[in-house]
Parts: C-alpha cells; sequence; structure tokens
C-alpha cells in the first residue's frame, strides 16, 4: 500500500514538473520547480524500497547530497565538457549552477526529512 501511495505521489509531482518546465512563469518555474524536485526524487526512491529501515535521516541526506553533486557538475560544465547536445537530456542535467538552487534543494528536502522521522518513529 504505501508503495501505491509513494508512486501515485511520484506521478503527481513529475506531471506538475513537466507542466511547470512548459508553462511556468516567474518565481514558479525558476524555485518551485527545484523545491519539488528533491521531493520527487525522495517520492521515487520511497517507491522503490517503501520499507527500507535506515536511520531516519539517511535517505533524504543521501538525496539532498546527490541534488548538490547535480548542481556543482553544472558549475563544472558537465553537459559541455562532454559534448551533451540532446535538449531534454540537458534540461534534466542542468546548464547553470545558482546558489539559489541549491537553498531551494534544501528547503525541499525538510519535509522528507520530517517524513521520515515521522515514519521511522511509527514503524518503531
Amino acid at each position: 500500500m504505501r508503495r501505491l501511495v509513494y508512486g501515485l505521489i511520484s506521478l503527481l509531482l513529475l506531471g506538475t514538473e513537466v507542466l511547470i518546465g512548459l508553462f511556468g512563469q516567474g518565481w514558479v518555474r525558476i524555485y518551485l520547480g527545484d523545491v519539488l524536485v528533491v521531493i520527487l526524487l525522495y517520492t521515487i526512491v520511497r517507491t522503490i524500497i517503501p520499507n527500507k529501515k535506515t536511520p531516519w535521516f539517511i535517505i533524504p541526506a543521501v538525496i539532498l547530497i546527490f541534488a548538490f553533486a547535480v548542481e556543482f557538475l553544472q558549475l563544472w560544465g558537465f553537459c559541455d565538457r562532454f559534448g551533451i547536445t540532446n535538449e531534454l537530456l540537458r534540461i534534466i542535467i542542468g546548464t547553470g549552477f545558482s546558489t539559489m538552487d541549491l537553498i531551494c534543494y534544501l528547503i525541499g528536502i525538510i519535509p522528507c526529512f520530517i517524513a521520515e522521522f515521522v515514519i521511522n518513529k511509527k514503524l518503531g
């Protein structure tokens, strides 16, 4: 049941991200998409491994480290250095570093840390 809930939330967030990418403007496109992407990654991981017993902070922390790593790859010019020209891949990976993106990832991961803490308290 938990896997289904996480899967449905993932689909909803993915749809929201696509709509933001296609139609979003202003702060919605600039900031909200980055806040939601770490939550999307969290729900995808939890869809795949819904009952993994780990310390409550591990999964959100790994997702945050991954998001930061991708952002720093943008600073390094990953897409250009590896000759990635596919527009969809360039959008997914990103091509422009921003410290505001890092802040958005931090904001987005907070509900994930809270969810993990609450879930782990209930499961024992």
